[in-house]
Parts: C-alpha cells; structure tokens; sequence
C-alpha cells in the first residue's frame, strides 16, 4: 500500500547506526533530499539503554528515524555471540520505538534482513512466509530479534496509531563494510581473503562450507535508495523484501570477487563448516510493483567496494587486525 509521496525537505531526520554500512548508505542517500540529518554515534549514545535514548530522542525531536543500527555479523558471529545478538538487538528496537512513541515521531522505519525467513522458506522468499517454518540454526538469534522488531511495530501501529514500517533487505554488500576476519559477511570475508592472499602472494583461500548455496546480493546504496523511497511512500503494516534479483552460488561470488581483486589461485572448500541457509532470494515483487528496481550490477558494485576497500587498506586501518 502507497501513499501519496511526501517530502523529507526541511524535515528533522535521525539515521540512528550512521557510521555503518548502511546507515552510511543512507546518508548518502538522503544528501539531495535538502533534510535535516541528526546523527549520534554509540559513544555517545548507548541505544540499549532506555532512559538514555528516550532522552535523546525528547532533546532533538526527530520527525522520521531510518533505525540502521544493530548488532550484525557472519554466520560465526552469530554462533559465538548469541546472547549479545538477541539482548542488544532487542533492546535497540524496543528503546528505539519507545522513544517515538513519547516523542510523537512521525515515521519510523525498521530495518531487518531476510534471515528472518525460514531456513526452507519457498523460493523466491514472499514476505507472508513469516513463522511459517524453523530458522537457520546459526543465525536464529539475530533473526529472532528482528523478528521481535516487525511484531513491536505492528503492535505499536495497532495500539498507538504510530506510522512504523519494517523493510527485508537481502544480503548486503558496498562501501563502509566491516572486514573483520572472524565477524564479517561471506562478500566481505571473501574480499578481505583475496585480497590478503594477493599481497601475500598465497596460491590458495579456505572458504567455508560446500560452495553450493545460493545467495542474492544487494549494493547497499541500492537499498538507500530504495529506503529512501519506501519512507517518503510506504505505510503498510506488512515487512516488505527489498532485494535485487542477482543470485549466485557462493563459489561464483567467490570466482567474481577472485577476479575483481586480481588474485588467481586456487579453493579449498571446508565442508566442515556450516553452509547456512541452502538458497536465499526474496520475492520483490511487492517493490517491483511499486516501480523500484536496483541499479547497480553485481560485479560494477564489487569493484566499488574493492576500491573502498583499498583505500582503508593503505590507510592503515586494518593494520592490526589478523
């Protein structure tokens, strides 16, 4: 359901989670649209804390808040930290929305991710096959979060009246990414490991699992763009998938980021680690009717994100990691 478009010109808007990568993405994003953009960072201000964020968000009177910030990582974060991915996600959603509700905010919206989906969902994944199955067991803290997060704004809407919206990105890549060898996204992972495996002059990378299972990636700035527009027109109670239609299995990801980066050697494939979720490609067909369709191809938006990263790189801010 769409409305009638309105404008973020002149407006107060919080993108809370800035500095990640797609918080960063919608800035970005929101450059052109002549808004007053809010920002705090997490030293600043902790979001899993009540008082502190309802005092915040009271003081600066947001008028719309895109809610990026969360607790993300890769299928070993996930495992390693479950308790901090439930409670901090939880705890961001709720305080969050809390916080509009008291300061009279006129729109929010909640940011998920397609995990939230069961691990045998039908594909293309519809959004009414929510609870409709078990989740991926190594990420079912996070999904579970987010999906605590898409009940919390319906049960606000129903009880308050409160203008909150809950979109399903598919897997993201781009600029501002986190590179951390033990916490990062497959795309990620994979750059980082090239990459390192260039410089180094290795002939061979480790890549976890099979290789078989298909993923669809999303450029992040595609999903600005798209947030961007779902905010100025979208008022349904219902998440709504925002994917691209690019869908690989992880060894062709692995054989573009490979050629993207310059490194030509050889995969060796630990079947010992988990694969995940078998196949993840959303039905956009909600977004597809609406117009919007992602721009950026797969391998265009690798090279960006390589050159990104590359820049970091020579900045020195990987240096201590391993």
């Amino acid at each position: 359901m769409a409305e009638q478009s309105i404008s973020l010109a002149g407006r107060r808007v919080w993108v809370a989670g800035h500095r990640g990568m797609v918080g960063a993405g919608l800035l970005r994003a929101l450059a052109g649209e002549g808004c007053e953009i809010l920002t705090v960072t997490s030293k600043e201000l902790d979001l899993r804390r009540q008082a502190e964020t309802e005092a915040w968000v009271m003081r600066h009177k947001p008028e719309f808040i895109f809610l990026a910030a969360a607790r993300v990582g890769g299928i070993l974060a996930n495992d390693t930290y479950p308790g901090q991915f439930l409670y901090d996600n939880l705890q961001i959603q709720t305080n969050v929305v809390e916080a509009a509700r008291l300061a009279g905010v006129e729109k929010t919206m909640m940011l998920g991710s397609s995990c939230i989906y069961p691990k045998f969902a039908p594909q293309p994944m519809p959004e009414d096959c929510l609870l409709t199955g078990p989740l991926e067991e190594t990420n079912q803290w996070y999904a579970i979060a987010k999906i605590a997060g898409i009940k919390l704004a319906q049960a606000y809407r129903r009880q308050y009246g409160m203008n909150l919206i809950s979109v399903m990105p598919t897997n993201l890549y781009g600029p501002n990414d986190s590179y951390d060898p033990q916490n990062s996204h497959v795309a990620a992972a994979l750059l980082r490991r090239f990459h390192q495996a260039r410089v180094e002059n290795a002939k061979q990378v480790t890549i976890w699992g099979t290789g078989t299972p298909r993923r669809e990636f999303l450029h992040v700035d595609d999903l600005a763009q798209a947030c961007v527009f779902l905010m100025k027109s979208w008022v349904d109670p219902d998440p709504i998938n925002i994917g691209s239609g690019q869908e690989v299995t992880i060894e062709e990801l692995a054989h573009l980021i490979a050629g993207v980066v310059g490194w030509r050697g050889e995969f060796v494939f630990d079947r010992t680690k988990p694969d995940g979720t078998p196949r993840k490609l959303l039905d956009d067909s909600r977004m597809s009717a609406l117009g919007w369709k992602a721009r950026i191809p797969l391998r265009d938006g690798f090279v960006g994100a390589y050159h990104d990263f590359q820049t970091r790189w020579n900045a020195g801010e990987f240096a201590t990691a391993t």
